[in-house]
């Protein structure tokens, strides 16, 4: 389903001239697709809500076409491109493949990710986000309120982002305290919206011995706060979930510790810019913990002075005290954990 929401160009206005210059009437709409709805609290969502944001600040129309799924959306894309939008945000890695497709056929932009050596000027980008930094913070502070020195990653796949987050995560884990145990373990190898997998294999992740949770997975993430909402830690007590992306706390039973979240509007006022300069296609994208693009979500679970303790961190991964590099590959990843399972 497509559904267009047009914002006043007045907000090009600013001070008594017109943002992005000469070029700012090039770019009248962006579209974004996204396999899922945009209300998971997540990926889909804050695609959604960054896409509406930076249009809106951009005085442009933004057309969403939401729960396309995860196969040919080539008929979408045409349709889109047809409509005169000037730029296609596909916002999946199941879409790298079609996208540019549509972009070398009808000569329109489009912004993909996990694939960042398809650059090509003025048609196609590609925002591999990293909230590495977010997640190594994450990371110290399960290790910091972990009661049975164990804690999991549960994933949905393997995709550049949510490995640079899982690597990221266990370095943290092993800063803070080394004998702490880190268990990851994948649903499938994308199984994104896979809420029932991600219930099933979460439960085994904290049977094994793990209370801390940090789950990777749109719609399955929703399986995974559920298997912490019912099931207990092997020493009794509660069982926490780290989310990624996106803040439930709207949803949250009492089981949520944080989330890596993620704010995706200025690489898309980037890409807005990039368009009207004719530097499309040519830079990545990056998002931090620098300007709170990435930050960790704060809720009731964590204790003031743990809270204080994991923002000093923040302050030297800002300062370069602490420097968190990304690692995109999966098999890397996996030589940071403790124990594997499939």
């Amino acid at each position: 389903m497509l559904r267009k929401l047009k914002y006043s160009v007045s907000a090009l206005l600013l001070s008594g001239f017109v943002l992005g210059g000469a070029h700012a009437a090039d770019v009248k709409s962006i579209a974004i697709l996204t396999p899922e709805e945009g209300t998971d609290y997540g990926w889909n969502q804050q695609g959604v809500e960054a896409a509406k944001a930076a249009a809106e600040a951009a005085g442009v129309e933004v057309i969403l076409a939401q729960g396309l799924g995860y196969g040919d959306v080539r008929p979408t894309l045409r349709e889109l491109a047809e409509e005169g939008a000037s730029l296609l945000i596909a916002h999946a890695s199941g879409y790298n493949t079609s996208a540019p497709e549509i972009a070398n056929e009808l000569n329109v932009p489009v912004a993909i990710v996990d694939t960042p050596d398809a650059l090509k000027k003025g048609l196609i980008a590609d925002y591999t986000l990293s909230g590495h930094e977010g997640a190594y913070l994450a990371g110290r502070l399960a290790a910091k309120m972990t009661r049975t020195k164990a804690v999991g990653i549960v994933v949905s796949g393997e995709p550049p982002s949510w490995n640079s987050q899982s690597a990221a995560f266990a370095e943290g884990v092993k800063a803070e305290n080394p004998d702490v145990k880190v268990t990851y373990a994948v649903i499938g190898p994308a199984a994104y919206s896979d809420a029932a997998g991600g219930k099933r294999v979460t439960e085994s992740v904290i049977a094994s011995g793990a209370d801390i949770i940090f789950g990777q997975g749109n719609g399955s993430s929703f399986g995974m706060l559920q298997a912490v909402e019912t099931t207990k830690a092997t020493d009794g007590g509660k069982a926490y979930f780290i989310d990624v992306i996106g803040d439930k706390s709207p949803i949250d039973k009492g089981f949520l510790l944080s989330s890596v979240i993620w704010d995706i509007t200025p690489v898309y006022a980037a890409m807005i810019d990039d368009l009207k300069s004719d530097t499309f296609g040519t830079r990545s994208y990056a998002i931090g913990v620098k300007d709170d693009s990435v930050k960790l979500l704060k809720t009731p679970a964590i204790p003031d002075n743990v809270w204080s303790e994991v923002q000093a961190i923040r302050e030297d991964i800002i300062s370069g005290k602490i420097k968190v590099e990304p690692v995109f590959e999966a098999t890397a990843v996996r030589k940071l954990m403790t124990n594997v399972t499939e």
